[in-house]
C-alpha cells in the first residue's frame, strides 16, 4: 500500500493472478482508478511520488519487474527487468521525483529517472557497500597488467585466472576464495533535505550515502560512558528522518533517536512500545508519529510540551486460531490465536471487551452449553477450562493434563454432558463438561491418526450420546468411520464402562467400524442418527450415507445413498445446526452455504473470504441459528453473519428447539455458574481487560508464583499415569513370576555372549552378522519392516522427484525445441576460436500472419492511391496549361527544373537501414517523423517484424548451406584419415590422427539422448540375467573353438603362404629374406656354390631395401598430400565461416537497428522541434509585446502608454507561508512543486487576472468595449507568457538528457579505447617475454640433515668466536651475493641485447636481400607514363581524388546539360507541334480557297482562249519591261541613301569621341 499527501490518494495491490493496482480517494474512499499491469503474480511494493502524478511499482517472481506509472493517465512510462533480484524497500527522494532508492538485504541501487519530452528512462546505479566491519575494500584489476607489480627477476606476474587456466568470462569474474569478503546487509533506508540517503544495517552500522556520487560514509558510534544497561540495535526494521537525525526500530519493541552530528550519531531511547514496531510514519506537519507493530496494533505518537500516545487500533496477536459462542450466542463470542491469547468480543460492537493470555501455544476453543465455561486445547495435550460468566473479567480455573500429543479437536455435545477431546495420536478423551464434577476425565477409546472431524447427537429426549470420529485410512487411500455411545449414567459409574488404564471397554459404548470408497474431508452424524453425510475430498460432491440397523462385526463398507454436487472447490467441512436441520459447508473457495438436511440444496449462500487466502478455517452458529462467525484461513479476518430476512418455517423450527434447549438447559446453568462463582479459584494466566489503564501486562502474583515453582517439577499425563497405576497392580501380582524370567534371561544373555566371543574367532566365510544374534525377532522384523518403509519412502520421493523433473523438462523441450520451426544451433571453426549460431525462429501464428497480410495490403492500397493522386493532379495541370497560354507554360516547365531530384543511389547505411543488404524491402516503412496515430506506429512495429522475420530466415539460410559443408568437410576428413592411419600403421609412425567431431552446440539434439558412456553408476544385473549372458559366453566360444578346428583350408593357407595368395604391395614393408642355412657356418668353410648364393641374397636384400625406401617415400609423400588437404579444405571453411560470422554481426544489427532507434539522435530530433517550438512560442509573445499600441492606435497616446503599463503589469499571488512551529519541525521544508500545484498556480494566476480585469480598474475616459478588448490581449499574453515557462523547463530538461546521453557515449568510447589501449599493453608485454631467452632461477639456501651417530660431541679442539664476526661475515656475503645477482641481470640484459642484435642483423641481411631484388626487378620492370607520375606526383591520391572530383563534376554538369537540352527538345517538340497543328489548319483553309482558285481560274482560262493568246502575250511583256525599269531606278536610288548613311555614321562617330576626354590629337 502506498499514499500520496498532495493528491489526497492512496493505492494498493489486490492478490491474485495478474492482479490490479487500485487508487483511491481518501478519506473518500472512492475510487480514482484502476491500473492493469503485465505482472502476473503480485506487486510487492508501491512507492508515490510526492511531487507529481507518479506511481512506482515493484512486482516478484517471475518479472521482479521495476514500473514507472503515470496513474493519472493509466499508462506505464517506462519498466526495466531485473531478474532474481528480491526487494524490501522501495521510495522517492522526497526533494526530487527523479531518484528512486531500492534497497534489498545484499544491495542498495538508486534509480535515476531520466525525462526527455514524453520519454521516460531508467537508469540504475549500485552503491559499493563496506563490509561486515565497516572498513571498504580496494579491488584492483585481475586482467590487465597495467594494475599489476613489474618484477625483472621473477618474470611476469600472471594474473589468478590465468594460473587457473580459465578464459572468456570465467576469467573475468573470477575471485579467489580468500578474496571474498562478506558486506554489509542493509535493511532500511530513509531520504535526508539533501538527498542523501541514510542506510541501517544488520550488523549494527549506519550508512551515509551521497545522492549523486553515491559515495557512502561509515557513521561513527558515540559511545556513552554512563550508559549501563544499554541494548544494542543490531537490525533495524524501519526508520524515518527528522531534523536532528532519524527514528528507528527493531525486533525489540523500542523506538530510538539517533541524533546526528557531521559524522557521528549518538542512540537514545525514545519510546517502548513493547512490541516489535514493523513501520514508522510521520504527518504531514510532523507533530504526530505513526506506529505499527508486526502483529497489527497501530499508535499515535503526539509531540508537543505534554507528549501522548494513543492506541488507534488494538489487534490480536497473531491470526485466530478457533472461533465459538458463548451460551446461549446471542450477546458475546471467544476467539483463540495460536500463541494462547483469548478474547472475549460484543457481537453487537465488535469490539473486545476483555483478554487472557494463556502463555502456551493452542490449538482449538470449544464452549460449553451447559455453563459459562470454554475449553482451549493446546500443543502440549493439555486443556485450559475458562470461567467466562463475568465477560469482562476471565479466569483459568482448570487444567487438564491428558498426553503429550497435541490437542486437535474440542468437541461438546448439544446438551453440554460430555467433552470429548481428539489428539494427534488418535485418542479421544471423554470428560465430563460440568465445572462442578471438577471437568472428571472419564476415559478415552483409541480411532485412527489425524482425526478430521469428531460429531455428536445429544437430543433431549434421549438418554444417550451418539458419536461420529473421522480419520483417514491412507494405506487403502480411503477414509474410516468410528460410532460409539456414551450413556447418561457414564459418569455415575465411570469404572465400569473402563478399564484399569482408562480405556473405555468397546463392549459398552457400542464401537461400530465403517470404511468409505473414497476419501472424506469432513463428515457429520445426522440427529436420528440413521444417516451420516461426508463432502468428498477428490471430487466436488457431498454424499449421504445409510447406516445399517443390524449391528455388525469388522469393518462394514458404506456406499453413498445420495450424492449433489457441492459447488465448492477444494477441500471443504460440514456443520448442523442446533435443531439439524440445516446443513452448513464451507471450503477452500471461502464459500459458506446453508443447505436443508433432507434436499441437500442450497438455499443461503455468502462468499466471506476470498480463495488467495485459502478460504475459511472454522465456522459457529449460534443456538438460535441468527448469527454465523467465519474464520479465514491466512488471511487473519473474522466475520459475523446475520440473516437480512429470518423468517418462516425454518426460522420457527430453530427458534422452537432453541426454546425448548434454554429451558432444558435453565437449570444446569443456573447450578453450575452458581458454582463457578463461589468455589473455582483461578489458576496462573495473563489477565488483561479493557478496563485496564496501564498498558503493561499485570505482574505475577503469589498464586502464579507457587505454579510456576509447580512447574518445575515433570508433570505426568493422565493417560500415562493410569498406565503406570496398571502397571504396578500388574507388578505386585506377577512378581514371582518375573523373578522366574528375569533369571532366564540372564542365563540365555550369557549364553549369548558366549557364542558371540566364539564367532569373533572364526573365519570371515563362517562368521555371523551381529543382527543374527539378536533373539528379538518381533523387534528385528519391526525394523525391518521400517527399513522397507523408508527405502519405500525414498523411492517414492525420488520417483516423484523424477517426475518433477521429467514434466518441467517436457515443458522446456516444448517451450524451447519443439515449438521451433528453426531449432537454435551453433557452428564452430575447425582451427579458429569462431562460434556461429543461427537464429531459433518459432512459426509464425495465423493471426500474425493475418495481421501482417492486412498491414501490406493496407500499405499498398495507400501506395495506389497516393500515385493515383499524383496522376490526377498532372493530369489537372496538364489540361490546365492546354488553356493558358504558351509563356505561362515556359514558366511552370522552368520551376519544375529548379526542383530538386532524390538521389536513390546512396549506399544503404546512409539511406537507414542496413537491412536491405538482406534482401528485405523497406519501401513500405514510414519516417519515424511521420508517425502521428497510434495505428501508423503499430503497423510500423508489425512491419519491423516481419523484416526481422525476413532477415533472420535469409542468415538462417545461409548457416543451413554452411552447415551442410561443415558435414561433408567432416565425412571427407574421415574418409582421408582412414587411409592416414593406414600410413601411419605401415610407416610405424607415432602420430595421432585429428578426428573433427561436432560439439553439442552444434548437434543440441543429442541432449536428449543419453549415451552409454555417459551413465558413470554401474548397471544393476540382475542374477538370471548374469547367467544367462554367461551362458550365451560360453556358447559362442564353444561354437567359434568348433569352427577353427575345422578350417583346415585356412591352416593350410598361413603354413603354406602366410595367410595370402598374393603378395600385395602394402606388405612391402613387412617382407623379409630368409638367410640361406649356410650362413650360420663361419665364412672360411663356405664353397663357391655357398658364395654364389649369399652374393644373390645381398642383391636380393638390397633391392628389396630400395624397394622399401621408394615404397616409404610414396607414402609418405601421401601422407603430406593428404594432410595438407585436410589442412586446406577445413581453413577454406574457417574463413567462410569468419564471413559468416561477420554476417551474423551484421543481422544483429540490423536486427538491433530495427528493435529501437539510437538515443541520441532521436533525442536531438525531439530537441530541435521542441526548440523550434519554443521559439515560435517566444516569437509569438515578441508580436503580442510589439502589436500592442498598432492595436490600440485608434485612441489618444496618453490612454495608450496608461494601457501599456496595465499590459506590463501582473498580479501577485501571495503564497501560504507555513506556521513557524510547523516550519521548525518539518525537515524537508518547500518542496518542488507537482503538476497539480502548477495547475492550482495557474488557476490562481488567472483568477488573479479576473480582478484585475474589473471595470474598476479601468482608466478614466476609455471606452468598455476597448477596456474588454485590451482585458483579452493582456489574457492572451499572460496565457502565452505560462506557455514559454513550460516549454522552457521542458527544453532545458531535454538538452540536459542529450547531454547526458551524449556523456553515456563518450564514456563507452573511452572504455573501447582502454581496452584496445590494454590489449596493445598486453600484447607488448607478449613480445617482450617471447624475446627474452634467458631464466633466472633463485634457489633456497638448502640445508643437510645429519644422522644421530654423526653428531658431534666433544668440543674440546672448537674456538669460541664471536657472533658479531658471523654476522659481519653473513653480511659481506648478501652484499657479494647481491652483487652478483646485478651482475647476473646485467649480463643477462647483455646476453638479451646481444640475441637481439644478432636477430636485428639477420633481419637486416634478409631485407637487404629483399632490397637488392626488388631493385632488380625494378630494373627490369616497364614503366609506363601513369606509373612514372605515380612515382614521381608526391601527393598522388590526393591528385587521383582531385582528378576524379573534377570528373565526377563533369559528369554532374554533363547530365544536367543533357536533362536541360532534353528538357528544351521535349520543349521545341512540343512548340512544333503547336506549329504544325496551326500549319495543318492552315493549310486546310488553303486547300479550301485552292478549290475556289481552281474554279476561277479555269474559267479564265476559257475567256483568254476566247480573246486570243496574242494579245495576251504582248501585254505581259509590256509590264514586265515597265517593271525592270523601274527596279533598276529603286536600286539606283538604295545605292545612294547607302552612301550618305555611311557618311552621316562616321560623322556621328567622330562627335561622340570628341565629348570625351583623349590622350591622342583629333
Amino acid at each position: 500500500m502506498a499514499t500520496n499527501i498532495p493528491y489526497e490518494v492512496v493505492a494498493f495491490s489486490d492478490r491474485r493472478l495478474k492482479p490490479l493496482i487500485y487508487i483511491y480517494n481518501f478519506p473518500g474512499l472512492t475510487r480514482r482508478t484502476k491500473l492493469k499491469g503485465n505482472v502476473l503474480l503480485d506487486y510487492t511494493l508501491l512507492s508515490f511520488s510526492y511531487c507529481g502524478t507518479y506511481l512506482a511499482t515493484y512486482s516478484s517472481l517471475p518479472e521482479f519487474e521495476l514500473a514507472l506509472w503515470n496513474w493519472e493517465s493509466n499508462v506505464i512510462l517506462c519498466k526495466k527487468s531485473q531478474p532474481g533480484v528480491d526487494v524490501s524497500q522501495m521510495s522517492f527522494n522526497p526533494m526530487n521525483w527523479h531518484q528512486l532508492c531500492l534497497s534489498s538485504p545484499s544491495t542498495v541501487t538508486v534509480w535515476t529517472i531520466e525525462r526527455s519530452n514524453q520519454e521516460h528512462y531508467f537508469k540504475a546505479k549500485s552503491v559499493k557497500l563496506p563490509l561486515e566491519d565497516g572498513s571498504f575494500f580496494d579491488e584492483t584489476s585481475v586482467i590487465f597488467p597495467t594494475s599489476m607489480p613489474k618484477d625483472p627477476i621473477y618474470g611476469p606476474v600472471l594474473p589468478l585466472s590465468a594460473l587457473a587456466g580459465l578464459v572468456n568470462e570465467e576469467a573475468e569474474t573470477f575471485r579467489p576464495k580468500d578474496d571474498l569478503y562478506p558486506m554489509l546487509h542493509p535493511t532500511v533506508h530513509c531520504w535526508t533535505p539533501t538527498s542523501d540517503l541514510y542506510v541501517g544495517c544488520e550488523e549494527g552500522h549506519l550508512l551515509m550515502i551521497n545522492g549523486d556520487t553515491l559515495k557512502v560514509t561509515v557513521l561513527n558510534k558515540m559511545e556513552e560512558e554512563e550508559s549501563i544497561d544499554r541494548r544494542n540495535l543490531i537490525s533495524p526494521v524501519t526508520m524515518v528522518y527528522q531534523k536532528e537525525g532519524v527514528f528507528a526500530s527493531g525486533i525489540d519493541g523500542f523506538i530510538y533517536s539517533f541524533i546526528i552530528k557531521d559524522l557521528n550519531y549518538k542512540i537514545e531511547d525514545f519510546l517502548e512500545i513493547e512490541e516489535p514496531v514493523e513501520h514508522l510514519m510521520f504527518s504531514p506537519s510532523y507533530k504526530m508519529l505513526l506506529i505499527q507493530t508486526d502483529k497489527g496494533s497501530v499508535y499515535i505518537y503526539t509531540f508537543g510540551e505534554e507528549p501522548n500516545l494513543d492506541k488507534v487500533l488494538d489487534a490480536c496477536d497473531g491470526k485466530f486460531q478457533a472461533v465459538d459462542f458463548i451460551t446461549p450466542g446471542t450477546k458475546h463470542f471467544m476467539t483463540l490465536t495460536h500463541s494462547g491469547e483469548v478474547c472475549v468480543w460484543w457481537m453487537e460492537e465488535c469490539a473486545c471487551a476483555s483478554r487472557i493470555y494463556l502463555n502456551n501455544p493452542t490449538t482449538t476453543l470449544a464452549c460449553s452449553p451447559s455453563s459459562l465455561s470454554a475449553a482451549v486445547g493446546t500443543v502440549d495435550g493439555s486443556v485450559h477450562f475458562l470461567d467466562v460468566h463475568d465477560v469482562e473479567s476471565p479466569k483459568a480455573i482448570h487444567k487438564a493434563f491428558l498426553s503429550e500429543s497435541s490437542i486437535s479437536h474440542l468437541t461438546y455435545d448439544q446438551r453440554g454432558l460430555y467433552l470429548l477431546v481428539g489428539t494427534s495420536a488418535g485418542n479421544i478423551f471423554v470428560m465430563n463438561a460440568r465445572p462442578s464434577s471438577l471437568f472428571q476425565i472419564l476415559g478415552f477409546t483409541e480411532v485412527g491418526k489425524d482425526i478430521l472431524q469428531i460429531s455428536t447427537v445429544s437430543l433431549l429426549e434421549k438418554e444417550r450420546v451418539k458419536v461420529l470420529v473421522l480419520y483417514p485410512h491412507p494405506e487403502a487411500g480411503r477414509s474410516r468411520l468410528e460410532t460409539f455411545t456414551l450413556p447418561r449414567t457414564l459418569p455415575e459409574v465411570p469404572t465400569t464402562f473402563a478399564d484399569e488404564r482408562g480405556r473405555l471397554r468397546d463392549e459398552f459404548i457400542h464401537k461400530n467400524l465403517y470404511e468409505m470408497e473414497h476419501t472424506l474431508s469432513s463428515a457429520v452424524l445426522e440427529f436420528q442418527s440413521n444417516r451420516i453425510y461426508g463432502f468428498c475430498d477428490q471430487v466436488p460432491y457431498i454424499c449421504s450415507y445409510l447406516l445399517p440397523k443390524k449391528e455388525h462385526s469388522g469393518v462394514y463398507v458404506l456406499k453413498p445413498f445420495q450424492k449433489v454436487q457441492s459447488k465448492h472447490y477444494g477441500p471443504g467441512t460440514l456443520h448442523l445446526s442446533s435443531h439439524g436441520l440445516w446443513v452448513i459447508t464451507i471450503a477452500k473457495c471461502g464459500i459458506l452455504c446453508v443447505r436443508d438436511v433432507f434436499t441437500l440444496e442450497t438455499f443461503a449462500r455468502c462468499r466471506s473470504h476470498s480463495h488467495q487466502g485459502h478460504g475459511i478455517q472454522s465456522m459457529r452458529i449460534s443456538m438460535d441459528g441468527q448469527s454465523i462467525l467465519v474464520n479465514g484461513k491466512d488471511d487473519g479476518t473474522l466475520v459475523c453473519l446475520k440473516w437480512k430476512r429470518f423468517g418462516g418455517n425454518s426460522a420457527a423450527d430453530i427458534l422452537e428447539y432453541f426454546q425448548q434447549l434454554s429451558n432444558y438447559l435453565s437449570s444446569t446453568m443456573e447450578e453450575e455458574n452458581d458454582y463457578l462463582s463461589k468455589q473455582i479459584v483461578p489458576i496462573d494466566v495473563e489477565h488483561d481487560s479493557e478496563h485496564a489503564v496501564s498498558q503493561n501486562k499485570s505482574s505475577i502474583d503469589s498464586s502464579q508464583e507457587e505454579l510456576y515453582v509447580a512447574d518445575n517439577v515433570k508433570e505426568i499425563p493422565w493417560i500415562q499415569q493410569k498406565m503406570q497405576e496398571a502397571i504396578k497392580k500388574e507388578v505386585k501380582l506377577f512378581s514371582q513370576k518375573r523373578k522366574e524370567i528375569k533369571t532366564r534371561i540372564r542365563a540365555l544373555a550369557k549364553t549369548i555372549l558366549d557364542m558371540m566371543e566364539e564367532n569373533e574367532q572364526v573365519d570371515d566365510i563362517a562368521k555371523l552378522d551381529q543382527y543374527e544374534f539378536g533373539l528379538d525377532l518381533e523387534e528385528l522384523e519391526r525394523l525391518h519392516d521400517e527399513n522397507e518403509e523408508e527405502v519405500a519412502k525414498m523411492r517414492k520421493d525420488v520417483e516423484m522427484h523424477n517426475l518433477a523433473k521429467s514434466y518441467l523438462a517436457e515443458i522446456i523441450k516444448e517451450e524451447c525445441w519443439n515449438s521451433m520451426v528453426v531449432k537454435g544451433r551453433a557452428l564452430k571453426c575447425f582451427h579458429i576460436p569462431y562460434v556461429v549460431e543461427n537464429f531459433p525462429m518459432k512459426e509464425r501464428t495465423a493471426e500474425e500472419q493475418e495481421e501482417l497480410k492486412r498491414v501490406l495490403q493496407q500499405k499498398k492500397t495507400e501506395a495506389e492511391c497516393l500515385k493515383l493522386r499524383k496522376e490526377i493532379v498532372e493530369v489537372q495541370s496538364a489540361a490546365a496549361l492546354v488553356k493558358k497560354h504558351h509563356e505561362e507554360d515556359d514558366d511552370e516547365e522552368e520551376e519544375e527544373e529548379n526542383k530538386p531530384v532524390k538521389d536513390t543511389n546512396l549506399p544503404n547505411y546512409l539511406l537507414g537501414s542496413l537491412s536491405t543488404d538482406f534482401g528485405a524491402d523497406i519501401s513500405l516503412l514510414s519516417s519515424q517523423l511521420e508517425l502521428h496515430s497510434r495505428e501508423e506506429k503499430v503497423n510500423q512495429i508489425i512491419l519491423l517484424k516481419d523484416i526481422i522475420h525476413k532477415v533472420k530466415t535469409v542468415f538462417n539460410q545461409e548457416f543451413d548451406a554452411a552447415y551442410k559443408q561443415k558435414e561433408s568437410e567432416v565425412a571427407r576428413v574421415k574418409e582421408r584419415n582412414i587411409r592416414i592411419k593406414e600410413i601411419i600403421r605401415d610407416l610405424d609412425l607415432d602420430e595421432t590422427v585429428w578426428e573433427p567431431e561436432f560439439d553439442d552446440c552444434e548437434k543440441p539434439e543429442r541432449t536428449f539422448v543419453v549415451a552409454s558412456d555417459e551413465i558413470k553408476a554401474h548397471k544393476h544385473i540382475k542374477p538370471w540375467q548374469k547367467a544367462k549372458a554367461e551362458l550365451t559366453a560360453t556358447r559362442e566360444m564353444e561354437r567359434w573353438l568348433q569352427t577353427r578346428s575345422t578350417d583346415t583350408r585356412r591352416r593350410a593357407l598361413m603354413d603354406m603362404m602366410g595367410g595370402v595368395l598374393e603378395v600385395k604391395k602394402e606388405d612391402i614393408l613387412k617382407m623379409a629374406i630368409p638367410q640361406p642355412a649356410f650362413m650360420a657356418k663361419p665364412d672360411a668353410v663356405w664353397t663357391e656354390e655357398e658364395r654364389k648364393q649369399f652374393k644373390d641374397y645381398e642383391k636380393k636384400v638390397k633391392e628389396l631395401n630400395e624397394e622399401r625406401d621408394k615404397y616409404r617415400k610414396s607414402l609418405e609423400t601421401e601422407l603430406k598430400k593428404l594432410q595438407n588437404s585436410i589442412q586446406e579444405s577445413t581453413q577454406n571453411f574457417d574463413d567462410h565461416l569468419k564471413k559468416l560470422f561477420e554476417k551474423r554481426v551484421k543481422a544483429e544489427m540490423v536486427v538491433n537497428q530495427s528493435q529501437a532507434s539510437e538515443a541520441i539522435r532521436k533525442a536531438r530530433e525531439e530537441l530541435d522541434m521542441c526548440k523550434e517550438h519554443y521559439d515560435n512560442l517566444l516569437a509569438e509573445d515578441k508580436v503580442l509585446d510589439r502589436s500592442f499600441k498598432k492595436e490600440f492606435s485608434e485612441i489618444p497616446s496618453h490612454q495608450v502608454d496608461i494601457l501599456y503599463k496595465l499590459f506590463k503589469r501582473r498580479p501577485r499571488i501571495h503564497k501560504q507561508k507555513p506556521h513557524s512551529d510547523t516550519a521548525s519541525i518539518v525537515p524537508f521544508g518547500e518542496r518542488p512543486g507537482s503538476a497539480k500545484l502548477n495547475k492550482e498556480h495557474l488557476a490562481q494566476l488567472m483568477k488573479a487576472m479576473d480582478e484585475l480585469d474589473n471595470i474598476t480598474n479601468m482608466p478614466e475616459g476609455l471606452d468598455p468595449l476597448v477596456w474588454d478588448h485590451f482585458c483579452i490581449t493582456r489574457r492572451a499574453k499572460v496565457e502565452n507568457e505560462q506557455k514559454v515557462k513550460q516549454k522552457a523547463a521542458g527544453l532545458v530538461e531535454m538538452a540536459a538528457f542529450l547531454r547526458r546521453r551524449v556523456e553515456d557515449d563518450e564514456r563507452v568510447q573511452q572504455d573501447i579505447e582502454r581496452v584496445f589501449h590494454e590489449l596493445v599493453l598486453l600484447q607488448d608485454e607478449k613480445v617482450r617475454f617471447q624475446l627474452d631467452l634467458m631464466v633466472q632461477i633463485l634457489l633456497k639456501q638448502g640445508q643437510v640433515e645429519l644422522e644421530n651417530f654423526q653428531l658431534i660431541l666433544e668440543y674440546s679442539d672448537a674456538i669460541l668466536i664471536n657472533k658479531n664476526i658471523i654476522e659481519d661475515l653473513n653480511s659481506v656475503i648478501r652484499t657479494q651475493g647481491q652483487k652478483k645477482v646485478a651482475s647476473m641481470m646485467e649480463s643477462k640484459d647483455v646476453h638479451k641485447g646481444i640475441f637481439q642484435i644478432e636477430w636485428e642483423h639477420k633481419k637486416m641481411e634478409m631485407e637487404m636481400e629483399d632490397l637488392n631484388q626488388k631493385a632488380w626487378d625494378i630494373q627490369m620492370l616497364f614503366f609506363s607514363r601513369d606509373r612514372q607520375k605515380y612515382l614521381n606526383e608526391p601527393h598522388y591520391e590526393t591528385l587521383i581524388a582531385i582528378q576524379i572530383g573534377i570528373m565526377e563534376q563533369t559528369i554532374d554538369v554533363l547530365d544536367k546539360t543533357h536533362k536541360k537540352n532534353v528538357d528544351n527538345c521535349k520543349r521545341l517538340l512540343k512548340k512544333l507541334e503547336k506549329f504544325s497543328n496551326q500549319k495543318d489548319i492552315a493549310n486546310h483553309a488553303l486547300c479550301c480557297s485552292l478549290r475556289e482558285e481552281l474554279v476561277a481560274v479555269s474559267e479564265r482560262q476559257g475567256i483568254c482562249n476566247a480573246m486570243g493568246s496574242k494579245l495576251t502575250c504582248e501585254k505581259i511583256a509590256k509590264e514586265r519591261y515597265e517593271n525592270m525599269i523601274q527596279q533598276q531606278k529603286l536600286a539606283n536610288i538604295s545605292k545612294q541613301q547607302a552612301a550618305q548613311i555611311s557618311i552621316l555614321q562616321a560623322e556621328v562617330e567622330r562627335l561622340r569621341m570628341k565629348t570625351f576626354p583623349a590622350l591622342v590629337q583629333m
